[in-house]
């Protein structure tokens, strides 16, 4: 059945319904949204349009120059199409998008786009001095044609989800928590490259991945993870970090994945990595040796909470 704010005449029109935001993640509260609009424009028999921003605009706003997403932009676009939607408009966020008014962009995109019904979070905010709330864009809709709808946060033990939470649980190295906001495993997609040959030679060989710089990074460490390849998936060990047993200067963080049972060569191949608990912390030993015995017990460990892990969502990573 219909919600009740979905018998507002706006949303019966034949125009599409949308909603904006930077959905980095798609996380549980992003998932909320979209399945909402799904649902609403099946039922209206109307598209079911995303308008979301590359760069994120904390990146141009705030100068930010670390590190920082949750997804890459294919990787949204995927996320959000599984989801059912129909189309995803990505539009490029820069300082001159930043100081138009709502009025003026709210306007434009329902110019082009036709939209009927807009589909909001609970604290979203649009335009110059983020002038364009609930409020606002109510008002603007009831003069052109289209109804507003608010979500409540989405709660996970108290807390609510927000890109912002699950960046911080992954810098601390908490990705089963950022797992349960997420509704899936934490994720780093990339190209399999030649490293320094240290894994082959300690008998140990390890799959280096290069990622997009942009990329979030959990805190260095060793985890329990998963490797899909090819269609496959592999019970895996994961190192992130500067290997401070063989250098003594730490340099840029490198990611060496260890897929267990596993012996074919990889290079140049695409690999992604689903994180699904931090094991320990990384650490310098006195020797290759002490190094080889931890590493026998991270992979026992590995194991035993792999073994465990429900087969992975339909969504993807």
């Amino acid at each position: 059945m219909p919600a009740d704010w979905e018998k507002d005449p706006a949303c019966r029109q034949s125009g599409a319904w949308l909603t904006i935001g930077s959905f980095d993640g798609v996380h549980l509260g992003h998932q909320a949204i979209i399945r909402a609009l799904v649902a609403g424009a099946r039922r209206s028999n109307s598209p079911a349009l995303v308008a979301t921003f590359h760069p994120h605009p904390a990146k141009v706003l705030k100068s930010n120059g670390a590190p920082f997403y949750l997804s890459q932009p294919d990787e949204k676009d995927a996320l959000l199409h599984a989801l059912g939607v129909d189309s995803v408009l990505t539009l490029r966020f820069d300082r001159k998008l930043a100081a138009t008014s709502a009025q003026d962009f709210i306007r434009l995109l329902h110019d082009q786009l036709r939209f009927s019904c807009l589909l909001i979070g609970y604290d979203f905010r649009l335009g110059a001095g983020r002038q364009g709330d609930f409020d606002l864009l109510t008002r603007i809709g009831a003069e052109i044609g289209y109804a507003v709808h608010a979500f409540e946060p989405q709660l996970h033990q108290g807390r609510v989800v927000s890109s912002s939470e699950i960046r911080d649980l992954i810098q601390q190295g908490h990705v089963h928590q950022a797992a349960q906001m997420l509704a899936r495993p934490y994720s780093l997609t990339g190209t399999v490259v030649h490293g320094d040959g240290r894994g082959r030679h300690i008998g140990l060989p390890t799959a280096n991945l290069r990622v997009w710089q942009q990329k979030l990074l959990p805190q260095s460490g060793v985890y329990a993870a998963f490797a899909a390849l090819g269609g496959q998936r592999f019970p895996s060990v994961i190192n992130i970090g500067s290997r401070p047993t063989f250098y003594r200067q730490p340099g840029h963080s490198t990611i060496e994945a260890h897929l267990l049972d596993f012996n074919r060569e990889i290079y140049t191949q695409h690999l992604r990595l689903d994180f699904i608990q931090r094991i320990r912390a990384e650490k310098k030993f006195d020797s290759a040796q002490d190094l080889m015995v931890q590493i026998n017990q991270d992979i026992q460990l590995s194991r035993e909470v792999l073994a465990h892990e429900p087969d992975p969502t339909n969504l993807p990573a």
